[in-house]
């Protein structure tokens, strides 16, 4: 289940109108310089017509959790909590991205962002010791944490015993593993996609809960892919392979 409280600050242009067009924004503070350009005057005119409070300022800086909020922040009603089992049920055949414990919740965001451009719409992340996802995540993520079934846990290692019983396959990324992600057949299956932190990878547990460990093969001398990029081209290939994309 989703914590109470995720998603209640959105910051970011693309963020706040995905809030508001899912009936999520309680209150929309916009820069009055911004409403020069059509696109904030249409966010403002959408998020009245919505039932959103819309409070016109000299600047949202000061009150703002990001470093850039692009001139806009709003105030949400949580993002609604889904169960594991409704978030395996977002695609045919499943596919879910789970997170074991990422550090920087700006490449959870982005990571988020590709998996939703490649058509995974659930995605599992655990409730303590990891980046929370807050307002960097929901910028980061540029209005795709609107669209996916968010599921999150206190124990990722139960969450795919949990999928394990669901029918779903667990394929982790790993930079040692003997298998490429590329061709993987898995990937075309019912499958649960598990990416580690940034730097130290996999948890040993979370690694051995896995049916498979697949690596991202290099052409060039890199220890290891920055965690968004490492899930975008997982996302992809699972796209790839079920003949989402082509």
């Amino acid at each position: 289940m989703v914590r109470a409280g995720i998603g209640d600050r959105v910051e970011g242009f693309h963020a706040v109108r995905a809030a508001v067009l899912a009936g999520r924004a309680a209150t929309v503070r916009i820069e009055q310089r911004r409403l020069t350009r059509d696109a904030y005057r249409e966010l403002a005119e959408s998020a009245r017509a919505a039932g959103a409070r819309v409070e016109v300022v000299d600047d949202v800086r000061d009150g703002a959790f990001t470093s850039a909020p692009q001139g806009v922040v709003a105030s949400c009603r949580p993002k609604p909590a889904v169960s594991l089992e409704n978030a395996v049920a977002a695609t045919d055949p499943a596919a879910v991205l789970v997170f074991d414990h990422l550090d920087d919740q700006r490449n959870l965001g982005a990571a988020v962002r590709s998996a939703v451009a490649a058509g995974l719409k659930a995605v599992v992340v655990p409730s303590r010791r990891s980046a929370p996802v807050g307002a960097a995540a929901f910028k980061a993520a540029a209005g795709t944490l609107e669209e996916v079934s968010l599921v999150e846990v206190s124990s990722i290692p139960e969450a795919l015993r949990r999928l394990e019983r669901l029918g779903i396959w667990r394929v982790g990324l790993d930079a040692g593993a003997e298998h490429s992600l590329f061709g993987f057949d898995l990937l075309a299956e019912p499958v649960a996609v598990v990416v580690g932190a940034e730097g130290t990878g996999l948890h040993h547990l979370t690694a051995e809960r896995c049916d498979a460990l697949v690596r991202i093969p290099h052409a060039g001398p890199a220890e290891s892919l920055n965690a968004s990029v490492a899930v975008a081209l997982a996302v992809f290939e699972v796209s790839r392979a079920r003949g989402w994309v082509s």
